[in-house]
């Protein structure tokens, strides 16, 4: 029978049902010929304390009542197949595991609850473009001696107050939620396979984009990774951390793929069924990992749809980052967002519009760029504007309009205007389109945890300058982000001068997924030693959040308030916004930007006096000068500019 031809199961009693009285078991294996409940007393190296064999049922599952109260109660499934062979599997829908995540374990979720985590009030903001979102992996924030965190590299170490670097400065919880960021992006933080829990020591790393059970934290950020419950009652206490202090919580979700794929629980309990293969029955690889989701088949919709709910219902997820979010069909990413909306309408969702291999689907079913139209309310990371500022990041020295590059206006003046389709400036394109919906849809960056960090990126193509001009090259990168029309994303530690050296080597890491903390940890002292990088930032989020104009929902929004200048020499971008046709912002706005080696002036759109309250070094709300008729803008720089 052809695995698209299963029974499926549409209820919403898949996994361990736990309350105080029984257990309900139930679990999708269609094709199994039988099916035993193995239970255990310990996550690991412990013998089987019971086995019972589960009824067969609706739609392809099997199920059994325990009776009595099973918190803390490890099983496994011990499935027969058609081919008479007996595999072990993990339960793809288990809350909480043993260490390595070998075992689920029945959790009592009410009960990992920290105090007042049901009273949170907390929720986005009216518009994904009031955003400002800051990228790290949990381990990264802290693992660094200079963190000053007691629970280093893990959940509890951004719970930490008072953490200090070695000049006394604030680190982890306390600096982010002074930054200026609204929202929080944590790398994978679902259980993922590469790391031993047990033995989570430096050499251990990883990202976390190879996936083992989706709906279970990561043991290595537990502080106790032996006891299922422990992960997940802190994983809701740095949530909780973060909502106290008014910044949303956004989950880098992996389901294009799993780390394992013929052995994997999922192809276990449904042969096949899980994993899209070409005619050979060979599985195919869209996801450059060796193998995709089948997204589009009943079931592993299903799965996804219901994890994403858990997450957000469970541990109060304020948006989820789809990585290789083309490997997944848009019926699948559409239906996942009526799911979550109509629980929670301000739930934020986007992901990358590409795969990272040849993938089993067709291309007009992809969740890819040609397909955003269609992926309302979904966004998309903009590698338009990412290259167009700061080159390309597949070659190591390609210069972009901030270092050096020329030709890239035309693309950069798509990416400021948010991308959108049916914009007046029909000649800036992607692909013989623009390729965003609504603006809302555009996420905005030039570095995040894959490639070079932007100051690795320009130190490698520009070896002759000196840091200075780099540091130019950097604020130059921020301010083009953090004034353009769609959602900014900044990764971690960008503000001062991340770098990924290699030590000992004298390399710069590009893909450091696996390194150790040497390579990925942010090193807090930097905060002191680019205090004034901090500050560029720090002002450049103040002014986004003092003018609406610069956080526009709607293409015609933008269509009616941004004006580009014309005849700016080259090497120049410049462009108007009229603040006085949106609500709450009376302001008129000039903003300016030079990529050329000496100052250019530029004729201001309007007579009067203009205030200059960003510049080449200074960034923030205050009026530093004024100019009338002309603006010089300084060498490799910002200019923005207030009309009085």
């Amino acid at each position: 029978m052809a695995v698209e031809s299963y029974k499926t199961y549409g209820g919403n009693d898949l996994g361990a049902v736990y309350s105080p009285e029984r257990t309900k078991f139930r679990v999708w294996a269609p094709e199994a010929q039988q099916m035993t409940l193995q239970m255990y007393a310990a996550g690991n190296d412990t013998p089987v304390r019971e086995s019972c064999d589960m009824e067969p049922g609706e739609g392809g599952t099997w199920s059994y009542v325990k009776e009595g109260d099973c918190a803390g109660l490890y099983y496994t499934y011990l499935v027969t197949g058609a081919d008479g062979a007996r595999r072990e599997a993990v339960d793809p829908y288990a809350r909480a595991t043993g260490v390595n995540g070998k075992r689920a374990m029945v959790v009592d979720l009410a009960g990992t609850n920290p105090k007042g985590f049901g009273e949170e009030e907390y929720r986005n903001p009216a518009s994904i473009t009031d955003a400002v979102i800051y990228e790290g992996s949990v381990r990264d924030f802290t693992a660094d001696v200079s963190s000053g965190a007691v629970n280093r590299g893990k959940f509890l170490g951004l719970t930490e107050t008072g953490t200090k670097n070695s000049y006394g400065e604030a680190t982890g919880l306390d600096y982010i939620s002074g930054l200026g960021v609204t929202h929080v992006q944590f790398l994978p933080v679902f259980d993922y396979e590469t790391v031993d829990e047990a033995h989570p020591s430096d050499r251990h790393y990883n990202w976390g984009y190879d996936p083992d059970n989706y709906n279970v934290p990561e043991g290595s950020y537990a502080t106790d990774p032996f006891e299922g419950a422990v992960r997940v009652r802190e994983m809701k206490e740095m949530i909780q951390a973060f909502h106290d202090r008014g910044i949303g919580v956004i989950m880098d979700v992996v389901y294009n793929h799993t780390f394992r794929a013929s052995d994997s629980n999922l192809n276990k309990l449904a042969p096949g069924y899980y994993y899209r293969s070409n005619e050979r029955w060979m599985f195919t690889n869209g996801s450059g990992c060796g193998n995709e989701i089948a997204s589009e088949r009943t079931m592993v919709r299903k799965l996804i749809i219901d994890s994403l709910v858990y997450w957000m219902t469970e541990y109060h997820i304020d948006g989820f980052r789809f990585d290789l979010m083309a490997v997944l069909d848009t019926e699948t990413m559409q239906e996942a967002a009526q799911a979550l909306r109509a629980i929670r309408p301000d739930v934020f969702l986007y992901g990358e519009p590409w795969n990272g291999g040849e993938s089993a689907l067709p291309v007009e079913q992809r969740a890819f760029k040609c397909n955003m139209e269609r992926l309302q309310g979904i966004g998309a990371f903009n590698d338009g504007i990412r290259d167009a500022v700061k080159g390309d990041v597949f070659q190591m020295q390609a210069p972009g309009f901030v270092n050096g590059g020329w030709d890239c206006e035309h693309v950069l003046r798509s990416g400021i205007m948010g991308a959108a389709r049916h914009l007046r400036a029909c000649d800036i394109v992607y692909g013989g389109e623009v390729w965003m919906r609504e603006p809302q849809q555009s996420i905005n960056y030039v570095s995040c945890h894959d490639n070079y960090t932007l100051w690795d990126k320009l130190t490698l193509s520009c070896p002759q300058e000196g840091i200075e001009m780099r540091k130019r090259m950097n604020r130059l990168a921020a301010a083009i982000i953090l004034t353009s029309q769609g959602v900014p994303f900044l990764l971690s530690g960008e503000e001062f001068l991340r770098s990924k050296p290699i030590p000992g080597t004298g390399i710069l890491a590009e893909n450091s997924y696996n390194m150790a903390d040497a390579v990925n940890s942010l090193k807090w002292d930097q905060v002191h030693e680019h205090a004034d990088m901090v500050a560029y930032y720090q002002g450049l989020m103040a002014f986004r959040r003092e003018h609406p104009v610069l956080r526009l929902r709607k293409a015609q929004q933008v269509e009616d308030c941004l004006r580009f200048l014309d005849g700016t020499p080259s090497g120049v971008v410049a462009y108007t916004l009229d603040g006085t046709k949106v609500q709450d912002d009376a302001d008129v706005i000039c903003v300016i930007f030079n990529n050329n080696r000496e100052p250019v002036t530029v004729e201001l759109p309007e007579p009067g006096v203009w205030s200059v309250v960003i510049d080449a070094v200074q960034a923030g709300v205050d009026k530093k000068y004024f100019v009338e008729s002309n603006a010089v803008a300084e060498p490799v720089s910002a200019m923005v500019l207030v009309k009085e």
